[in-house]
């Protein structure tokens, strides 16, 4: 942890502080920060083997806080601090107590670093940033993983008076390099096609994205290596003009044959299959507005990479194997979500979750019930 907040300083006082010395550069520095406490509630959760897991109440918090730079009218950088275990990808919360000392100190890392070109018809950014293709939830890819990699984009604007466009995405991005050549790495590659249609009205999209050298169990716990060749397809639609009503689905195959590989077990070796379906009316825009969104999962096993998904929906992970990564694929349930704004840029949000296994891994199929209440304030 020490060499993780050393480094952090290091960006902020030799990167950061000469372009806020300059005061023409200061106007290209923008500082972005947000701040969430999240009570958190989890019953009803059955292990592998039958008996329940102790009900639980956490309180959570998070802080982020990053600056852009834009170096030129097509070239910037920038990078962003979090709070969380460097462990723990996909949850950067902390909860409350859980320092193991007393009022111990907190756990902070990098979250982003990258360099980004873009203008009207293309983007290109290096690094370590945000997750760049298209999605339309955290189920296949959560928000809080940030990949690191190559990623390039082509925009088209199919017709500027209906505001209808087509984008064209790739990237290859390495989860763990293995030291020599690129392809004995663990990495994933992306490609994607993402129109805008009928005046924004329309999403259409459809996305490969093939995972190579990918350990069975996260955090060196892994027994073998293998692969996912991944497609989704997507689509969301406005179904009033008049009000904010919106219809989201997802569906998602992986095109590998399993059928040989005596690592994974015969009730796992086809499931490959993903649908998601979403419904939601309102948006979050300014003081008073409200947001509502109800959506219903079914994924199976090898439809998506746990440990590289969300890890919001159910209490499972692979703490059995020293890894504190979820593991929610092999799963069917809902999220029921209200959203409501206190001010521009302060929220709350309540979810409420309620999943079950598809094909058990033990005597009983897992399931659980969570409910979260989320203050996000931007600064």
């Amino acid at each position: 942890m020490a060499k993780s907040i050393f480094g952090s300083y290091f960006l902020i006082y030799f990167f950061v502080l000469p372009l806020i010395s300059s005061g023409q550069d200061s106007k290209k520095l923008n500082f972005n920060a947000d701040f969430r406490f999240r009570i958190e509630e989890d019953w009803n959760s059955i292990k592998p083997d039958g008996t329940y897991r102790e009900d639980r109440t956490r309180l959570r918090y998070r802080l982020r806080a990053g600056f852009d730079y834009q170096y030129n009218e097509w070239a910037s950088f920038g990078a962003r601090l979090r709070t969380g275990f460097a462990n723990k990808q996909q949850d950067p919360q902390l909860t409350l107590g859980d320092g193991f000392g007393e009022f111990n100190t907190l756990p902070i890392g990098l979250e982003k670093l990258y360099f980004k070109a873009e203008d009207k018809s293309y983007a290109l950014w290096l690094g370590k940033n945000t997750f760049p293709f298209y999605k339309q939830h955290e189920l296949f890819w959560s928000d809080n993983v940030y990949p690191e990699g190559v990623f390039f984009k082509k925009k088209f604007r199919l017709n500027p008076q209906r505001h209808e466009r087509l984008d064209i995405s790739a990237g290859h991005f390495i989860i763990r390099t293995s030291g020599m050549s690129l392809d004995q790495d663990s990495y994933f590659q992306g490609l994607q096609v993402h129109s805008k249609l009928f005046n924004k009205e329309f999403d259409l999209f459809g996305s490969l994205y093939l995972f190579r050298n990918m350990p069975n169990i996260p955090d060196g716990g892994d027994t073998f290596l293998f692969n996912y060749s991944i497609f989704n397809l997507g689509a969301s639609y406005a179904l009033l003009t008049s009000e904010p009503l919106f219809l989201e689905l997802d569906y998602y195959y992986n095109f590998e044959d399993y059928n040989s590989n005596t690592n994974i077990d015969k009730a796992f070796k086809n499931q490959k299959h993903g649908f998601i379906s979403g419904i939601g009316y309102g948006k979050l825009n300014n003081r008073g507005d409200w947001k509502f969104k109800a959506t219903y999962t079914y994924l199976e096993r090898y439809a998506a990479v746990d440990f590289l998904a969300q890890n919001d929906w159910a209490r499972w992970d692979y703490s059995s194997f020293d890894s504190p990564d979820g593991r929610l694929t092999n799963m069917q349930g809902i999220e029921l979500v209200a959203s409501y704004g206190i001010q521009k840029n302060m929220k709350l949000t309540l979810k409420y979750y309620k999943v079950e296994q598809l094909i058990p891994f033990g005597i009983t199929k897992e399931n659980g019930d969570r409910i979260r209440l989320d203050l996000d304030i931007r600064f």
